[in-house]
């Protein structure tokens, strides 16, 4: 008997080959067809790693440039070119990036998962965001790289400001990569949920795993506001619609709240998966469980919770009330607890360890961690009183103070987690001795950089500028602060001529650290030898004899019952075992669907409409391709996965894995409408004599919002008659093909009764804010009114091909969820467009 009285019976002979056949990874030009999340996860990660390199490069240049007063070493429009690089991939391609690669990577280790739920959805994610990334950076070669800084506030990012299409590169290129991150997300959230090993309830997740369903949800609530942001600008920079121009309506700082509601969320959306590494690594250090596990879970929800009210923290500058003032004030000074709460988890952690703490590299990084981090808190505290930002905001104080957070709080464990998990994905481990030498030049060129800025800042140095006067006194400290810099980027350098001499991609150096979690298993391209049932939080430190009898197949699913790659679902809370999920091998559709979004983005930057259109409407037909092998449907009934256990191979309502992905999109939607209502009624209180009826078109006639209302109605009444209307299995329908694709007609054609009943009235998008928002309301349900058309057809053909039934009915299912959605949100949206407006008049 196994550690956890599942029979050890010895497996068949020639299972592991079978598995090494079924999971094995292409080769040579094909690599890029892989679906397997360490493959995937480590283009992931080398690519996040790559910008941040790039962007190193670019900070360099401009301390160089600021090292004296009066220099001339850039001029300043590129300066600024690079000043607004440096920030956007930074943030958008480095740090959120790289910590969705090591969810990719680690998350299916962690919790003895064969893959994350949606493999194809992760290599598409990752290609879109590397080719677009690369052509966004690229940029910057051609003299086309956006100057508006990395916030890009109007009015200055306007037409009339900034004409050309350099700040049209970053609305599309960094709209688009969020979607990407939204794409990562959504594998976080339901491989989280759904795809951990028996027994592994919530409350023996490993932290890790906690930090990433927190991460991935806050970035579900968090970017769709930035999405909408830069739809705002982008449309009022092509069409003239005026969200942000104050003469007709708009106002400038609508943009800053928008982006503020994603931009302070976004600092812990770094964070907090960094702090969950920090959680995995420490009690290995020291060999003891963590202390306050159940607190640093309350911790890591809460800070969660609390970067949501925090956004106004940058605005205490633009007049807003002395009550919001107040109420933000205290909110930036609560966050504080629960990052207090983790650090001092850490720290009992360490005193009470079994083994004394010995300073290896991941060590080193962590400590080091540990001191910036809580300086930049501390100075966090002091711009979070609002009389002592009022004097350093836009000083070189704040910039100080948001690099210790961000490089403090994410960047020394990002490389803690690199000299820690190596050993997992090379078969060689990395140098302790090249490991220390990166540690202390980047620790001390760190803080030589970054500390004196703070007395820059506090000396009334602003930021965002390209040069100074030579005798104003500022020559020191950042000719020091640009040293430092470079003995920064020194231990950066020895990093990578360490990884290059000791990274081998491969099976691994084994459990070096004697830890005590699931990804230290033995392991191969098809991840465990079979999935474990877990009995503690630290499963092989509670089963010593756990990765033998795992490596024997013992435990679930040692073999491939249905011939194909797949791994087990559980519930959400108890892990209790539900089915076996198949899942889709290496294939090209999904590199083919991401490489034409991404051109369909970069191709309307520099406006060859057309082309962009062929392009997007390839990408559709790639991502159709993509899904038309999916929903493999309950042919092969119940099979046995081990251990005794004998389960279903297909699912389909709540309890399927899908189901739960199409609610995790359909948050995404509703957060990103619900920063149109908030906008929307934000502009309403600034320019309330632009509205209807008093300062617009009149409204069309009550009869116009009911017909569409009724269309909408009808629409999903047909919809829901044509999934009670789905042929037996295995035979072909033509009722229910014909009722779906009608009622998805009548759902588009209610949104196109809405907009040319205001058009009928003499509404013009381009005349006042209110306009705008109005076209923009039906823009918004025509985008998920036209997902549910395409999605209806993509099933009629299905249904048609006897691929969907009365069984095997998932796709149809998303599609009936996905048109609920688009009638409540659209009936929403007609009863603020014409109800508001009469209601306030």
């Amino acid at each position: 008997m196994s550690d956890s009285g599942i029979s050890a019976t010895p497996r068949p002979a020639g299972e592991r080959a079978e598995l090494l056949r079924i999971w094995a990874t292409p080769q040579g030009w094909r690599l890029p067809s892989a679906v397997n999340n360490t493959v995937i996860g480590l283009f992931y990660l080398g690519a996040a790693f790559a910008f941040f390199l790039l962007a190193g490069i670019v900070a360099l240049l401009m301390r160089t440039q600021l090292a004296q007063g009066d220099a001339t070493f850039l001029s300043q429009d590129l300066y600024n070119q690079m000043f607004t690089m440096h920030g956007t991939t930074m943030m958008f391609l480095f740090a959120v990036p790289a910590m969705e690669a090591l969810g990719v990577m680690l998350l299916p280790q962690m919790l003895a998962a064969r893959d994350l739920p949606f493999p194809r959805l992760s290599a598409f994610a990752i290609w879109a965001y590397v080719i677009g990334g690369a052509v966004f950076f690229s940029t910057i070669f051609y003299g086309l790289a956006p100057k508006g800084g990395w916030f890009m506030y109007p009015p200055l990012t306007l037409t009339a400001y900034q004409p050309g299409d350099n700040a049209d590169f970053w609305l599309l290129g960094i709209g688009f990569i969020e979607i990407s991150a939204i794409a990562g997300a959504v594998e976080i959230v339901v491989g989280v949920l759904r795809t951990r090993p028996p027994g592994m309830t919530l409350s023996r997740m490993p932290i890790f795993g906690w930090s990433m369903l927190i991460f991935a949800g806050m970035i579900i609530f968090a970017f769709p506001a930035v999405i909408l942001a830069t739809m705002l600008l982008e449309i009022e920079r092509a069409f003239g619609w005026p969200f942000f121009t104050a003469a007709r309506g708009g106002d400038p700082l609508l943009w800053q709240h928008l982006f503020w509601f994603f931009g302070h969320p976004e600092v812990y959306i770094i964070f907090l998966p960094a702090a969950g590494l920090v959680s995995m690594m420490v009690p290995t250090f020291v060999q003891t469980p963590l202390i306050g596990y159940r607190l640093i879970v309350v911790a890591l929800i809460g800070t969660g919770f609390f970067s949501f009210g925090l956004w106004v923290h940058h605005m205490f500058t633009t007049g807003i009330p002395s009550l919001s003032l107040a109420f933000f004030s205290a909110a930036s000074i609560a966050v504080a607890v629960p990052s207090g709460i983790q650090v001092f988890s850490w720290i009992a952690t360490l005193a009470a360890g079994r083994e004394r703490l010995r300073l290896t590299t991941p060590a080193l990084f962590v400590l080091g961690f540990l001191f910036i981090f809580t300086v930049g808190g501390l100075t966090g505290i002091m711009v979070a009183l609002v009389p002592i930002d009022l004097q350093v905001h836009d000083t070189y104080f704040v910039v100080a103070h948001f690099h210790y957070v961000l490089v403090g709080g994410m960047v020394f464990p990002l490389f803690a987690t690199f000299y820690y998990w190596a050993p997992a994905f090379s078969r060689r481990a990395l140098s302790e001795r090249l490991g220390r030498w990166s540690f202390w030049l980047m620790f001390v060129g760190f803080n030589v950089a970054f500390f004196p800025m703070h007395l820059t800042g506090l000396a009334g140095m602003p930021r965002r500028v390209w040069t100074y006067p030579g005798d104003i006194g500022w020559d020191g400290l950042n000719l020091l602060s640009t040293i430092g810099a470079y003995i920064l980027a020194a231990g950066v350098l020895v990093f990578v001529v360490d990884l290059v001499r000791n990274f081998r991609p491969g099976g691994g150096a084994g459990n070096v650290w004697n830890a005590g979690t699931l990804e230290w298993l033995p392991n191969d391209v098809y991840s465990t030898r079979s999935i474990p049932l877990v009995t503690g939080r630290y499963p092989l430190w509670d089963q010593p004899n756990l990765a033998r009898d795992v490596e024997a197949g013992a435990h679930y699913l040692p073999d491939a019952p249905t011939g194909g790659r797949e791994t087990l679902v559980t519930s959400t809370v108890e892990a209790e075992p539900q089915y076996v999920l198949q899942m889709p091998g290496a294939g090209w559709s999904q590199v083919l669907a991401a490489t034409f979004t991404a051109a369909f983005f970069l191709l309307l930057t520099i406006k060859l409409v057309w082309i962009a259109a062929v392009c997007g409407v390839l990408a559709v037909l790639f991502c159709l391709v993509w899904a038309w092998g999916l929903d493999p449907g309950p042919a092969r009934g119940k099979v046995a996965v081990g251990a005794g256990l004998t389960l279903p191979s297909y699912m389909t309502g709540p309890q399927s894995h899908s189901w739960w992905a199409m609610v995790v999109l359909m948050l995404v939607a509703a957060s990103l409408y619900i920063a149109y209502v908030f906008s929307y009624l934000y502009l309403w209180t600034v320019s309330p004599e632009v509205w209807a009826p008093a300062g617009a078109a009149p409204l069309p006639p009550l009869s116009r919002p009911l017909v569409a209302a009724a269309a909408f109605l009808a629409g999903l009444g047909l919809i829901v008659v044509a999934g009670r209307s789905l042929p037996p299995p295995g035979q072909r329908g033509w009722v229910a093909p014909i009722a779906l694709v009608v009622g998805a007609c009548l759902l588009a054609t209610a949104v196109a009764t809405e907009i040319l009943g205001h058009i009928e009235m003499g509404l013009e998008p381009q005349a006042t804010a209110y306009a705008a928002m109005v076209f923009l309301a039906g823009a918004l349900a025509g985008q998920v009114v036209a997902a549910v058309l395409v999605m209806a057809l993509f099933v009629a053909a299905r249904i048609l091909c006897a691929r969907t039934d009365r069984e095997r009915r998932n796709s149809f299912d998303h599609t009936l969820q996905l048109a609920r959605y688009a009638v409540g949100q659209s009936l929403f949206g007609l009863l603020l467009v014409h109800g508001f407006p009469r209601l306030v008049a």
